[in-house]
């Protein structure tokens, strides 16, 4: 029987090159690759992917402790439990597709160098593998959340909640734009690997994820908006506690960004790709 199905690798045109087309024929991978993710994340642990609940509330346990008891920072009569809880879902999801993209290129390189398929189905993997974490531990904080507001507690979801996919798929691709970018620096520089997780714990403290903004001196308060991640966290943690304000220009600033980040992350991802398995 003849089969007339026949696939023709070629150059790519252009440096920006996103075949969704491609991409979507190769789902069954990128779906094997979370599973892999998942296997491997998880391989010889007594409690298994229940850390992946058990992770976020260890975490907002020690930023309660410390941030909360120890240093007294104010959560603008929040819970403290659920205060740090909403920021660090979120952070920690950013920060996962940050390090997942990141490591594409070096953690791949002996797949990538033996078979062809298209290499983002790795990041795009990442994004799918760490979103599915990000929703347990968001059903996590919503049934939280459920909790102190039926006790009595000042928490004030609103109509702002219907922004929250726009808000968690903007924080995957924005991470992930970063990550491409490092991990096609790194194929060549690789020491810059050492100063990603030093940068990225940084970044967390220039974002209001411990802390709300109002607690930002107001003179310097415009620069903490132009971290684009800070008008994620933010408007996130203000539409399911009702704690702070929506900036909507810091916001859509924050949009325009992550785009730009995510075209530059594509563009030197596409050029990388060509020539990374000489140099890795």
């Amino acid at each position: 029987m003849q089969n007339n199905d026949i696939t023709v690798i070629e150059a790519k045109r252009g440096l920006f090159t996103f075949n969704l087309k491609e991409l979507w024929k190769y789902r069954d991978l990128t779906l094997l690759f979370v599973k892999r993710d998942l296997k491997n994340t998880y391989k010889q642990t007594v409690l298994g992917p229940l850390w992946i609940a058990i992770n976020p509330l260890l975490s907002t346990s020690v930023f309660t402790i410390i941030f909360g008891v120890i240093a007294g920072i104010s959560t603008e009569g929040i819970p403290q439990f659920l205060f740090y809880m909403s920021g660090n879902i979120l952070w920690t999801f950013f920060s996962n597709c940050l390090n997942k993209g990141a490591g594409t290129f070096l953690s791949n390189a002996r797949v990538f160098g033996k078979v062809y398929f298209p290499r983002m189905s790795v990041p795009v993997s990442g994004i799918i593998f760490h979103l599915i974490s990000f929703m347990i531990q968001w059903a996590l904080f919503v049934i939280l959340m459920l909790i102190y507001l039926f006790t009595g507690a000042p928490v004030r979801p609103n109509l702002y909640i219907a922004l929250t996919p726009v808000l968690v798929l903007q924080s995957g691709l924005l991470g992930m734009g970063i990550g491409l970018i490092i991990s096609s620096i790194t194929t060549k520089y690789r020491d810059l690997n050492i100063l990603v997780s030093f940068g990225v714990s940084l970044l967390m403290y220039i974002t209001p994820v411990v802390y709300p903004i109002s607690q930002v001196p107001e003179s310097f308060r415009w620069a903490m908006l132009i971290n684009p991640v800070a008008p994620i966290v933010e408007g996130y943690r203000y539409a399911f506690l009702g704690c702070g304000s929506f900036h909507w220009i810091p916001w859509f600033i924050s949009l325009g960004v992550t785009a730009l980040i995510v075209f530059f992350g594509v563009v030197v991802f596409n050029k990388v790709e060509r020539t990374f398995i000489d140099t890795v």
